[in-house]
């Protein structure tokens, strides 16, 4: 079945050096870009993330230092990378808590506009999980009856995640086949910031989801203790989660 597109979608993977998305660097990024008629460009990238790649981590995805050591850092492909995502709606395997976090914070880093909040944020795994609860070499072979004998590769995830989105809404009658509607469907919690460390209560005010405070919304903290604005941007928190408390921080001031 083929995707009902009003405007691009970019199902896109990532391999890193590590799963923390404050401290750990991208070193491959694969991307298939579709258009609403049926189009597709692909790009894979390798890239130096400036900084060693773990043993332990190499041996999952295989990429080695001396595999990205001539390559483009992400600072050098981000406007390119902004440039060509414009206007697209966005989907990956986990891509709510890693994929999307982990490439924000490098475009924080790289200084260049990357907004999400207008777009649609598919995450295929969340879907499969609310459907089956399996990994995505389970779902590869389930909807598509192939093998995926390349997991952790970012192109063969990428191509993989895009074959799964496509069997699912064949596959089960109830989804449909509209990227609004799977942006929301797919997603996992109702998070208020992209690195889930705000959820929206049934108000639809920013709370914490984490701490002493969690549960309490978050211009409820900043009036009674101040300072914990400030710890918050002192500590090591992802640049996404500082600028969305920032902006709460504005607007409280605003509001005087």
């Amino acid at each position: 079945m083929q995707l009902n597109l009003k405007r691009p979608i970019v199902f896109f993977d990532i391999e890193a050096t590590g799963l923390n998305i404050v401290t750990d660097r991208i070193v491959q990024l694969s991307y298939i870009k579709v258009m609403p008629n049926g189009e597709e460009t692909e790009h894979n990238y390798l890239i130096n993330p400036e900084c060693p790649i773990p043993h332990e981590t190499t041996e999952i995805h295989h990429i080695t230092n001396e595999m990205v050591a001539d390559k483009p850092t992400f600072k050098e492909l981000a406007a390119k990378i902004a440039q060509d995502w414009k206007g697209c709606d966005l989907a990956g395997f986990n891509s709510s808590r890693f994929d999307i976090p982990i490439l924000m914070e490098e475009m924080y880093r790289a200084k260049v506009d990357f907004d999400v909040s207008k777009r649609a944020l598919i995450d295929v795994m969340n879907i499969y999980h609310k459907k089956e609860r399996r990994n995505l070499a389970a779902a590869y072979q389930f909807y598509c009856g192939k093998e995926l004998t390349d997991a952790h590769s970012a192109d063969a995830d990428t191509r993989a995640t895009y074959e799964v989105l496509k069997a699912q809404l064949g596959h089960y009658d109830d989804l449909e086949n509209d990227v609004n509607w799977l942006g929301e469907y797919s997603k996992a919690g109702n998070f208020a910031d992209i690195a889930g460390n705000f959820v929206l209560n049934a108000k639809g005010e920013p709370c914490f989801n984490f701490g002493k405070h969690k549960g309490k919304t978050v211009t409820e903290v900043f009036e009674k203790e101040p300072n914990y604005y400030a710890w918050i941007m002192d500590g090591q928190f992802a640049q996404s989660t500082k600028h969305f408390v920032t902006k709460i921080k504005l607007q409280m001031g605003s509001h005087k």
